[in-house]
């Protein structure tokens, strides 16, 4: 478990947060520029002259109030940067070789040499100096040599944003391969909501130095009262994520059918194995509601939801549904569930006299793979 609880004041700008955030998996810091994203990871590490209190898995980073500092360097963590900073002098084995040297002698190593290759592809790059390598590859090899030093918290601050549209296709597989295989917790800041929702297990929502919102991804995701900050030229990107199981293929459509708690969807993806794991985006725009279950529609997803609530957002509503039919994925102790959102005209809304609690029929348009 990572607890901070930090304060630090500028002309103009004041951060106050108080996190717990888990001890694996991917940790989103998300929200528009200059909300303290970056100011945050920087008092995690140290490098910022924070109040109050940092603590790794019990142990005191921080503790103002005991006069603990831990300096950044015996903190055990890696950092990540939008420029890889690599040295240019150095092949990417010997990069990896200097951070390796940086565990103390005898002490516990958490991430194998070989396996931070093989994770990240290095293998071709070994031999070549950083003046040599593509933005992609650079951004590569700084992360490897941030895990070459075994650290107990990796830190990530916009590890994409200095690289074009294809290279971040390259990497993203790459990051989200690590987030399955790494036992170890990453904070990742980001003002992209498509990372956020391919990469990140929990979410922390900034907004003027504060913490907005803290908690699983699926569940805040899912909070028609948190609109979360839309992507430049995206009229609306709010919409849930959902953590599914491949339940069926048909072949002959190019269709797979992912089942999860609450119901079953189709899309259109290549073929992948029964009982692969995947996620799933849902946009709330994809999603409208009739209170008959649809006949003759060209829309191959409809679940019977049940209301939970509804958000005015300007001339639209944002409704929270809740699919709950029986568990398509694995038995369990009664019915489970997911939620969904649908953004409709407020005249919809209106026309169908919509009331928390009413149960309705969800017609999906569109399932995209995160």
């Amino acid at each position: 478990m990572i607890e901070a609880a930090l304060r630090l004041t500028r002309p103009g700008f004041a951060l106050a947060v108080e996190l717990s955030l888990p001890a694996r998996g991917v940790t989103a810091l998300f929200g528009p520029s200059g909300c303290g994203k970056t100011t945050l990871l920087r008092a995690l590490a140290g490098l910022e002259r924070a109040v109050g209190r940092v603590m790794l898995d019990g142990e005191a980073w921080q503790d103002d109030a005991r006069g603990v500092f831990v300096p950044t360097h015996r903190r055990g963590l890696g950092y990540v940067i939008q420029e890889a900073a690599l040295f240019p002098h150095l092949s990417v084995q010997a990069q990896l070789a200097y951070a390796a040297r940086r565990v103390p002698p005898g002490a516990h190593r958490r991430i194998d040499a070989d396996e931070v290759i093989t994770l990240l592809g290095l293998q071709p790059l070994l031999a070549r100096r950083s003046a040599t390598l593509s933005g992609g590859e650079r951004q590569r090899v700084a992360i490897a040599r941030a895990l070459a030093g075994s650290p107990r918290l990796l830190l990530m601050d916009e590890p994409l944003a200095a690289l074009d549209a294809a290279r971040k296709a390259e990497l993203l597989p790459v990051l989200e391969q690590l987030q399955r295989t790494l036992a170890l917790p990453i904070v990742y800041v980001t003002h992209s909501l498509d990372e956020v929702t391919r990469l990140a297990d929990h979410l922390v929502l900034l907004r003027d130095g504060a913490a907005v919102a803290a908690g699983p991804l699926a569940e805040l995701m899912a909070r028609p009262d948190l609109p979360l900050p839309r992507a430049p030229g995206v009229p609306d990107d709010a919409g849930v994520v959902i953590d599914a199981t491949v339940v069926a293929h048909d072949a002959a459509y190019g269709l797979l059918q992912l089942g999860f708690p609450g119901g079953r969807l189709w899309l259109g993806a290549a073929p992948a194995p029964t009982g692969t794991r995947v996620r799933a985006r849902v946009l709330a725009r994809d999603v409208s509601v009739t209170r008959r279950a649809p006949e003759q529609t060209s829309i191959l997803n409809a679940l019977p939801v049940r209301l939970d609530r509804l958000q005015v957002d300007g001339d639209t509503v944002l409704l929270r549904l809740i699919a709950s039919a029986p568990s398509t994925t694995a038995p369990t102790a009664g019915d489970a569930t997911t939620p969904l959102l649908a953004r409709i005209t407020r005249r919809s809304a209106d026309a169908l006299a919509l009331q928390p609690g009413d149960a309705l029929y969800a017609q999906v348009k569109g399932v995209a793979l995160n």
